[in-house]
């Protein structure tokens, strides 16, 4: 079966939008990494711009699964560490939308692009320091049992 983003030789049109979309959207601020292995993916810094913070800028990365567009994309912080109760998987994935929100809401196959997730990524990293400073999370969570312990993923 053929990775859904075609090969180095004969890019499928479904990465042309991602890359035009990514540069439409964030100019230079991302790079695409292809792997001679593993997931395709984006990496950029971007700048918080609190003051609170010693440094603004952030390194994100976002993961082509090999299910995409059927799956999403996943950001990852990259710098600097960064570590959450809430909203943040074992291996440091960013929870970036709810699942059972339905595709109007969260992920959606035919319109959401890296765009989407990195756009979601860097809401998250606003959500994360808000509730730093806070103790609440912004925005409406899903309300679940404070000793259910988070999902694993795996890779």
């Amino acid at each position: 079966m053929a990775a859904w983003w075609g090969t180095r030789s004969n890019v499928s049109s479904r990465l042309r939008l991602e890359v035009e979309a990514m540069r439409a959207t964030f100019g230079n601020t991302f790079r695409m990494v292809v792997p001679q292995s593993g997931f395709l993916y984006w990496e950029g810094t971007v700048e918080v711009n609190l003051a609170t913070l010693k440094s603004p800028d952030h390194s994100l990365k976002i993961v082509y699964p090999n299910e995409y567009p059927n799956r999403p994309a996943e950001a990852y912080v990259l710098r600097p560490r960064i570590y959450s109760e809430k909203h943040q998987y074992e291996d440091g994935q960013l929870c970036l939308f709810n699942p059972k929100d339905g595709e109007q809401y969260g992920w959606n196959p035919s319109r959401s692009t890296a765009v989407t997730v990195a756009g979601w990524a860097v809401q998250w990293l606003y959500a994360y320091y808000t509730w730093r400073a806070t103790g609440e999370w912004p925005g409406i969570e899903e309300r679940v049992r404070s000793d259910t312990p988070l999902p694993r993923r795996r890779r």
